[in-house]
């Protein structure tokens, strides 16, 4: 693959889809966008099997002056590659989820969702810093179009909703990255990320990052935009909002936050440790009271982010890879739940929880795969969640043993919520004629769940698959974060001013 575009291939071919499916049919939309959907798939097969692990740091890299100091810059590490493999291979299934629920503005609807898929890969392989920022602010349209013109009753209100909370939490983002820019002189994202700021300018920097990667992501209390946003979208819109856009927040935690900002992540470590502490305790009790089983499903995805970011605080080998796992865990098995979700919503067009029950009666492999899932959100062992959930919290245990136990009641608190909603609506007798017409799964329903199914599975059984590619990257990110320490040390040094900020300050 030396010297083959692979990333820009992969970026033009849903572009040039998404331009030709304005100008087709609504049948020939769908096909255009499904093909192309798994072109990008199979060029991710290909991206990850030629992957060098434990080769350069970064790899596929392509580089072309633009204008001024803008460059066309891509290049993927492991990080980069596990969450690109994510992206392309949700999107063929969003494709097909909305293959018979979307039948109005079809071709624009496709042409969205193709956009989105450009702008998701361009965010995680961009290795300038304002091609990153143009990728990432960029996904809010297409999304804040899906959500408003083909969600629910209160779509409007739900898309403005989250594009404020998106795009105001970025103003302050902008601003650090023009200064990083003029200061260091270089808008290399793999440069910066080995620039020493000083002290006093680190913190400024990490506050204006996390004001943009904190709604992202999202953390309390800056959360509100997510159910909102996941109740009134269609599903396939909750299936990428959740699978994959949350994780765009995560990965600016990698890419920016702890590389660039290592002194004052050490500073601030506190502050995420409790915002992710009461996140985990409070939006499980909210989940806990939900009727809308869709608002459920987002108020757990708080929940679960809120490991992802105590576990890269951890600044340690488990916490790190754990973090890492979690996203990927949480971006299959909440997607795979609001496919559940759908299945339902297409046949009775509800998601109150009420509305349901003893559908393990008439739906039996209905209700077996949403009990998969459901116990992969718990962290049942063997599944994906059980791994990342585990790595990610006894990585925290070493340096707070505090914040570790409090995080271990979401663990608790999400069985409770998940158990109660699955007992609600697939036992018990069936007590509504319209719950007991409703017919079992069909083959497109079947093939778009498992294959989540068989990833969470491989995920939790041989999870060195996912860990092998980016064994190296929390190597350098460790040693970045403390230059004293071997790539491969894994003590503790969250909570006290690292030994780079420390001189720094002096």
């Amino acid at each position: 693959m030396t010297g083959f575009p692979i990333l820009s291939v992969m970026l033009a071919v849903p572009m040039a889809a998404a331009i030709v499916c304005l100008f087709v049919s609504a049948d020939n939309a769908r096909r255009l966008a499904l093909a192309a959907t798994l072109i990008d798939l199979a060029l991710g097969i290909v991206l990850w099997s030629t992957y060098d692990i434990g080769g350069a740091q970064w790899q596929f890299v392509e580089y072309a002056p633009v204008f001024g100091s803008f460059n066309w810059a891509l290049g993927i590490d492991g990080f980069a590659l596990l969450l690109i493999m994510l992206s392309v291979f949700l999107m063929p299934i969003c494709i097909g989820a909305s293959w018979r629920a979307i039948t109005t503005r079809v071709p624009e609807y496709m042409a969205a969702f193709l956009l989105t898929e450009v702008l998701m890969i361009g965010t995680f392989a961009a290795q300038d810093l304002f091609l990153f920022y143009i990728f990432f602010e960029a996904g809010l349209i297409p999304m804040y179009l899906i959500i408003g013109i083909w969600g629910g009753a209160n779509r409007i209100y739900a898309s403005y909703k989250f594009f404020l909370y998106t795009l105001l939490g970025s103003v302050l983002m902008f601003i650090a990255m023009l200064y990083m820019a003029i200061h260091a002189g270089t808008t290399s994202i793999p440069a910066l990320m080995q620039y020493d700021f000083a002290g006093h300018v680190q913190t400024w920097l990490w506050l204006a990052f996390f004001a943009s990667f904190a709604v992202k992501m999202p953390m309390w209390p800056v959360h509100t935009w997510l159910p909102d946003a996941h109740v009134q979208a269609p599903t396939a819109g909750s299936v990428i909002l959740a699978g994959v856009l949350l994780k765009l927040g995560g990965y600016g935690f990698l890419r920016f936050l702890l590389p660039m900002f290592p002194g004052a992540s050490g500073q601030l470590t506190w502050l995420i440790f409790t915002l992710s502490a009461i996140a985990v305790v409070y939006t499980s009790l909210v989940a806990l009271v939900q009727n809308d089983m869709k608002k459920l499903i987002a108020y757990s995805s708080v929940a679960h982010m809120a490991i992802v970011t105590i576990g890269l605080y951890a600044f340690n080998r488990q916490g790190i890879e754990g973090a890492m796992l979690m996203m990927l865990s949480h971006g299959l098995v909440s997607g795979a739940l609001f496919l559940c979700v759908g299945v339902i919503y297409d046949r009775l067009h509800t998601r109150e929880i009420s509305r349901y029950g003893g559908l393990s009666i008439n739906m039996p492999r209905y209700a077996l795969f949403f009990l998969f899932f459901t116990m992969a959100s718990i962290g049942l062992p063997g599944t994906s969640g059980f791994v990342a959930e585990f790595l990610s919290l006894m990585g925290t245990y070493q340096v707070s043993t505090w914040t570790a136990l409090l995080c271990t009641t979401g663990i608790i608190l999400g069985a409770g919520y998940m158990l109660y909603l699955y007992r609600r609506v697939a036992f018990g007798e069936i007590k509504a004629d319209d719950v007991r017409t409703m017919t079992d799964m069909d083959g497109r329903e079947l093939w778009l769940l498992a294959p989540i199914a068989a990833v969470v599975l491989w995920m939790g059984i041989y999870p060195e698959s996912f860990l092998s590619p980016m064994r190296k990257d929390v190597g350098v990110l460790l040693a970045r974060l403390d230059p004293a320490a071997p790539p491969s040390d894994s003590r503790p040094t969250a909570g006290r001013l690292l030994p780079r900020a420390q001189a720094e300050a002096q």
